[in-house]
């Protein structure tokens, strides 16, 4: 529900800016807004899950994110729609590490490795099938109002969620012998760190790259500084700092921490890139541009579960695995585009196949690998991390990758949906240029986990760790 939210807006924001005669920047908001608010919400949240009932955080997170989803679908204007976006949002980054933190903690061995490859399949799933619920939500409901259903939808979900979650989650606190309390000190500093670095790609498509504010990242590293600074003398003084930087000290959680908020730059934008070329560029409708990505959920969902049933035995050189089917996955979609003229839809439903089940194969194992390591008391915040890379990558990736697509349109002079072959040849251009920007990540985050394959045969870690279990590499 909270994931599927991410991309199953992109198909309705035509309908809304008719619907609500929002302006462009408007629809930035609406889209940025809502990671902005998750990634912000996710190592405080998990933090919060370490410190008290898991349960009861979780349940919060879930009514806050139902009750957002009915006021962003009653929103009268923009305005409202931007603010409730933010409140789902921050909502979203609530529930996520909860459910990381329950799997660390209620499993182990293969059998978390299992848990693990579920909750990457509905990672990876519901990012690539967002186009294809919220296009049938569209057709459904007529094109007018049929965006407001993509937010109700959430309601009933939450309901039937928070009615399973009091009767089959545990209660109490599982994980930590004592009560810890949240330093908000440091999550202040956390939140301005994070808005400083996601600030200048959020306003990319308001501005050109130059006039951009990137000083804010010089802020958001001096901020990221005092925060490491602040946390590091607050557990010295016996005191309990937001993120517990011992966890850094396991190469496998900082790889895998790493590779994850690259890899999801270089995944998540691919289908916003790619729905607009296709109803913007090709004309076609919300629900067939959505079906279009179905082959990626399929593979993906298949190869989650596959992957974490043997991801305690292959480790990370499964994840590298993965990410090698997801560059062929993505290269084929990039000569495809190039040399097919009809029918491009069905053209790239395998190249769509094959890179859903190298990110199946990714996802998954990885979050397991990453922490393996990781101590029970340390769950929570730990998973909340990770996610906040995953968040941070996609914000960043979805800037970088649809400001390519967009300058390449705009230069070539199609500022509008139009049928004219000239069109099509710029709009196939655009998506093959965003497609190697996509490629462009996940090839870095390759190099990070070969990385940690060889730092792991090169002998680190030789001499153990009062944190380590039993990850496998």
């Amino acid at each position: 529900m909270t994931l599927l939210d991410i991309s199953i807006v992109n198909v309705a924001l035509p309908s809304i800016r008719t619907g609500l005669s929002a302006t462009p920047s408007t629809l930035q908001w609406i889209t940025a807004g809502y990671s902005l608010a998750f990634g912000l919400s996710l190592v405080p949240a998990g933090r919060a899950g370490d410190a008290r009932s898991r349960r009861l955080v979780f349940a919060f997170g879930v009514a806050l994110f139902a009750l957002a989803s009915a006021l962003a679908g009653a929103a009268p204007s923009s305005g409202w729609l931007v603010g409730a976006r933010i409140v789902q949002g921050l909502a979203g980054g609530i529930v996520s590490p909860q459910i990381a933190g329950f799997i660390q903690v209620l499993f182990s061995g293969r059998e978390r490795g299992k848990a693990f490859g579920l909750f990457g399949a509905v990672v990876g799933v519901s990012t690539a099938i967002g186009p294809l619920a919220g296009g049938a939500l569209i057709a459904a409901a007529g094109t007018h109002d049929g965006w407001r259903w993509i937010f109700y939808i959430n309601v009933p979900i939450g309901a039937v969620t928070l009615w399973l979650a009091r009767r089959y989650l545990p209660r109490g606190s599982m994980h930590t012998e004592r009560r810890a309390s949240l330093d908000l000190p440091g999550v202040l500093v956390f939140a301005a760190a994070m808005y400083a670095v996601l600030w200048p790609f959020v306003e990319g498509d308001q501005r050109s790259l130059a006039a951009r504010p990137w000083w804010l990242e010089g802020l958001a590293a001096v901020l990221l500084a005092i925060f490491v600074l602040r946390e590091a003398a607050l557990a010295r003084r016996g005191g309990e700092p937001m993120v517990d930087l011992r966890l850094f000290r396991l190469r496998s959680y900082s790889f895998g921490t790493t590779l994850a908020g690259v890899y999801f730059a270089g995944f998540t934008p691919l289908f916003l890139v790619l729905t607009v070329y296709l109803q913007v560029g090709l004309g076609y409708s919300a629900l067939l541009a959505g079906l279009t990505a179905l082959p990626f959920a399929v593979g993906s969902g298949a190869a989650a579960g596959i992957g974490g049933r043997h991801v305690a035995r292959f480790g990370r050189a499964q994840v590298v695995a993965g990410l090698c089917l997801v560059l062929i996955g993505l290269l084929a979609m990039f000569a495809v585009t190039g040399h097919v003229r009809h029918d491009v839809g069905w053209a790239l439903l395998l190249p769509l196949l094959v890179a859903g089940i190298g990110s199946g194969t990714v996802i998954a194992p990885n979050q397991t690998v990453t922490l393996g390591e990781v101590p029970r008391w340390g769950s929570g915040s730990a998973a909340g991390v990770l996610q906040t890379s995953q968040r941070v990558g996609s914000a960043v990736g979805i800037a970088a990758v649809s400001a390519l697509f967009f300058a390449d349109i705009t230069q070539a002079g199609v500022l509008r949906a139009d049928t004219s072959p000239h069109a099509f040849e710029v709009y196939a251009h655009a998506l093959r240029v965003s497609i190697l920007g996509c490629v462009g990540f996940v090839a870095v985050a390759g190099i990070v986990g070969i990385a940690d394959l060889l730092s792991h045969r090169g002998g680190a870690d030789r001499s153990g760790s009062p944190m380590s279990g039993s990850a496998g590499r």
